[in-house]
């Protein structure tokens, strides 16, 4: 049989396609199925966005509304300063901490206590700060801020201090609440205070017998101050201090229409300038806001007073140089390196 070029070729070409389906179909050689595939890559990680941290602001309900919106602006400012949630509430339970677990980094809180001391325990991990919350034991994640109350003797000794620097031959007076418990510790701070500007402080001519103390009961009457007050026009008196417990602003009027110069806590009224020395006021605000970043980064435990700070002062009354002097003084004073003489 004869075979022609062309057919022999086509013969070779079907052998050999027959021969490589036939190794396709050999065991070990199979194309990988998606089962295959789908095994060999690594199983899909879930993602999760954790949760931004928080800061809680416990303010009671009957807090003036001043004062809540000071608190709430400056710890709002401080969270977004630190890219931190905001919230503020009227109490706090152990419900509230469960609800946001871990995010939750700081708890500022006011009286009335809310149970903080439980609180902080229960909560390890996140720092809590008591203002003005008396009895509490600071721990790693506890601590407080003006907790003794208001700085009542530092602010009598340096009112003495001022008192001896600008009154008129020394002659200078307080004005207290009678009865009160811690009257005669003020008492005691602002003649110490007045000594330590001036020594024994004595004036040129008698009588001697200065600082005048004078001493009004809670329960009296506007019309009644004139009469309470004449120990301080009978001494000369040309300064006085008027102690927080008998602040009235009825008080101060009285005491300025006997061309008496004041110090106290805060000025009433713009119309009391002239007769204003200076005001030494406590500022919980000031501490709170320079205690905040050390929380924030973990640092708790501490234990904060209430910081004096010297406001509303009148230059006529008060020179810049005395300010210094007044100032170096309320810092030597706060820093504990001058005493009251007064035992808290």
């Amino acid at each position: 049989m004869r075979f022609s070029i062309g057919a022999h070729l086509r013969t070779l070409t079907l052998l050999t396609l027959c021969l490589v389906l036939s190794a396709c179909a050999l065991p070990g050689h199979g194309v990988p199925t998606a089962t295959t595939i789908a095994s060999a890559s690594p199983p899909p990680t879930p993602s999760s966005t954790p949760t931004t941290p928080l800061v809680v602001l416990v303010l009671p309900a009957d807090m003036p509304s001043d004062e809540s919106n000071q608190y709430e602006t400056a710890i709002y400012d401080l969270a977004q300063q630190n890219s931190m949630r905001f919230q503020v509430l009227n109490s706090l339970t152990p419900v509230d901490l469960s609800l946001e677990g871990l995010s939750l980094k700081l708890v500022i809180a006011f009286p009335p206590d809310p149970g903080l001391q439980s609180l902080a325990a229960a909560a390890p991990d996140t720092q809590f700060l008591a203002v003005s919350i008396p009895g509490l034991k600071v721990t790693p994640n506890l601590s407080t801020v003006g907790a003794s109350g208001p700085p009542l003797y530092q602010q009598a000794f340096l009112a003495g201090y001022i008192a001896g620097m600008v009154s008129n031959d020394y002659r200078i007076g307080i004005v207290d609440q009678k009865d009160n418990p811690q009257s005669s510790a003020i008492e005691s701070a602002f003649s110490n205070g007045f000594e330590f500007y001036c020594g024994l402080c004595r004036p040129q001519s008698p009588p001697w017998l200065y600082p005048i103390f004078v001493e009004i009961p809670a329960d009296a009457t506007a019309d009644q101050f004139p009469a309470y007050e004449s120990p301080l026009q009978d001494y000369i008196a040309s300064v006085v201090y008027v102690a927080p417990q008998s602040a009235a602003v009825e008080l101060y009027s009285s005491l300025a229409q006997d061309n008496l110069k004041i110090i106290g806590e805060s000025l009433p009224s713009a119309s009391m300038k002239s007769s204003w020395v200076a005001s030494l006021q406590p500022d919980l605000l000031s501490a709170v806001q320079k205690i905040v970043p050390d929380l924030l980064a973990g640092h708790g435990g501490q234990t904060v007073p209430s910081p004096l700070f010297l406001t509303d002062v009148n230059p006529d009354l008060l020179s810049t140089g005395k300010q210094r002097l007044v100032q170096q003084t309320l810092d030597e004073l706060q820093a504990g390196l001058i005493d009251t003489g007064v035992s808290p």
